[in-house]
């Protein structure tokens, strides 16, 4: 981290341009500084020193930022929120603070969490940025070196134990087939190692859960098929003899289908969790911490239809 220009800096100036910038009076901003309007007079033109450039001219309507200037505004814009959050201990307010939240989520998760977040966050949080990567092989890489903010993953058992987690909620799985299918209500185990599948591939091209769970029994299922999504395997399965393995609360959001079936699976494949997985330095940060209230709520909410 280079860090000599900060050493030499006054960032007190920084504050200075800021309410300067924002009510474009000397006079204004020296009241709301509690400065004299000499002092904040002499503020700017160290700014503009330090900086190279006008910052701020003198229009007719007030102070104008330069094109440098306008640059600077926005970024102090988000930085002194922080700072100043991070000086007092205070919590994060989305009301008022600008955020970019980067979070890798599989199929599932994004079909839970998304839809209620919508409707219970972003209609508030007008300043909060959500940007939802798919989960691929190197999304906990991705956490660790800081590129994403959280992880959203079933407890498949492949999360390093020095990464902080919590259970956002528990489902259970359900078996989708055909209607012409000859299962009725349950699957037995056998059937369901005999039968032909489709798998849904989320991490090295495996829905890692039903897997391990057979693997752990001795059975291996045949997949015919993989697609990365779960609404895409339930839409190829009417006409079919395939069997698609999908989450329960997943497929109470989505429209009845009179072309098919849906089946309680083997006892064998009970339910699992779904895991919120963060690195332990963002732990105690305060934006994090109201991002993970907000993934954390929005995941205990019902599916959306």
């Amino acid at each position: 981290m280079r860090l000599a220009q900060l050493r030499q800096a006054d960032l007190n100036l920084l504050v200075v341009f800021a309410v300067l910038a924002e009510e474009r009076s000397v006079s204004r901003s020296a009241s709301r500084l509690s400065l004299s309007q000499p002092a904040v007079s002499r503020a700017l033109q160290r700014l503009r020193d330090m900086f190279r450039d006008d910052l701020l001219i003198r229009t007719s309507d007030g102070y104008e930022p330069t094109p440098k200037g306008q640059r600077m505004l926005s970024e102090l814009s988000a930085i002194l929120p922080r700072l100043d959050r991070m000086l007092a201990g205070a919590d994060f307010d989305p009301l008022e603070e600008s955020a970019t939240f980067r979070i890798a989520v599989t199929d599932n998760a994004a079909q839970v969490v998304c839809p209620n977040l919508c409707r219970a966050v972003l209609a508030k949080a007008k300043r909060v940025t959500f940007q939802f990567i798919a989960w691929h092989d190197g999304s906990i890489e991705e956490v660790e070196h800081g590129r994403l903010d959280l992880a959203l993953n079933a407890d498949d058992g492949h999360a390093p134990e020095r990464f902080q987690r919590e259970v956002i909620y528990e489902d259970e799985f359900v078996c989708i087939v055909s209607k012409e299918s000859p299962y009725q209500k349950r699957i037995s185990l056998k059937q369901y190692a005999a039968g032909v599948h489709i798998g849904i591939g989320t991490l090295a091209g495996r829905q890692t859960v039903p897997e391990q769970r057979l693997l752990a029994l001795g059975y291996q299922r045949t997949c015919v098929l993989e697609v990365p999504y779960f609404v895409a395997a339930m839409r190829c399965i009417p006409g079919t003899d395939l069997i698609a393995t999908v989450p329960k609360r997943l497929m109470a959001g989505e429209p009845s289908d009179p072309r098919i079936r849906v089946l309680e699976p083997p006892p064998e494949l009970t339910g699992f969790r779904y895991l919120m997985l963060w690195h332990p330095r963002v732990h105690t940060d305060a934006a994090h911490a109201w991002l993970r209230g907000a993934i954390r709520d929005a995941s205990r909410k019902g599916v959306v239809a």
